[in-house]
């Protein structure tokens, strides 16, 4: 079995003066791909931003948070070994960035103007090449605020990747796009799964849980209400009482589809 990046035991989060996350216990391995799910509201956010370093866990008796075995981290650190991509980051971009900039700006730790910036030839290789992987090679010169919202989502997973992170997290992929753009997106990072070693995939929708994901953690008000095998987790009564409605579960071709029992 694989060492975990990420543990935590015995954990209460707080956020502002709300308890976000509480009592919780949960372990994280390299080489696996996860689905944390739950609906608006469940601590995703949270438990993302403790996972990633930029909250802590209260101090008490018994807790204790590591990540890559360690209870002290860096920011910088974690930044170039773990790669994030979230929905918010699109706008920290000019519309009049060249997109490849986006992708390059990671290599600094910088969002926006690299017109200044100096970049290695290596450097330049490596967005080239994740680029190609994401499928957007083509569009490194057009101006960011010209791509698709799909587009331009899959420049901030190619500014993820850049770093060769050990662990790749993808919080709501899909947010915002269409639905033509939500099929692309879905089955691009399907290609992406297949070649990242540790995928965690964070969501409220079950229809985005990838075939190549291999466990689900379901989260509720703050708590793991449920974690395990996918489809041992992710049945119709465990998610009606999830979402609070009568919901209907079906394979198809490795994807769970969820529609509403009327």
């Amino acid at each position: 079995m694989s060492e975990p990046f990420f543990e935590i035991q015995n954990a209460n989060v707080w956020r502002g003066d709300v308890l976000a996350l509480r009592d919780l216990g949960l372990s994280l391995r390299i080489d696996e791909s996860v689905a944390i799910l739950g609906a608006n509201g469940a601590g995703k956010s949270s438990l993302l931003k403790l996972m990633t370093g930029e909250v802590r866990a209260e101090a008490r008796p018994g807790t204790s948070c590591r990540v890559f075995g360690e209870e002290q981290w860096c920011l910088e650190e974690l930044r170039h070994r773990v790669g994030l991509v979230m929905p918010e980051e699109v706008a920290r971009f000019m519309p009049d960035e060249v997109s490849v900039d986006v992708v390059l700006s990671a290599f600094r730790g910088a969002y926006g103007r690299t017109g200044d910036m100096r970049f290695k030839a290596s450097e330049k290789e490596r967005a080239a090449k994740v680029m190609a992987d994401v499928g957007v090679a083509n569009l490194a010169g057009r101006l960011f605020g010209q791509l698709s919202s799909g587009e331009k989502r899959r420049f901030l997973i190619a500014r993820a990747l850049v770093h060769q992170p050990q662990i790749l997290v993808l919080d709501e992929p899909s947010t915002a796009l269409d639905f033509a753009a939500r099929l692309a997106m879905l089955e691009r990072l399907r290609a992406v799964a297949q070649n990242a070693g540790t995928l965690v995939l964070v969501t409220h929708d079950p229809g985005e849980i990838l075939p190549e994901i291999n466990r689900v953690i379901l989260l509720q008000n703050g708590r793991v209400v449920a974690d395990g095998a996918k489809k041992d987790i992710l049945k119709s009564d465990t998610l009606s009482h999830i979402y609070g409605m009568d919901l209907k579960l079906r394979w198809l071709e490795g994807w769970p589809v969820v529609r509403a029992v009327k």
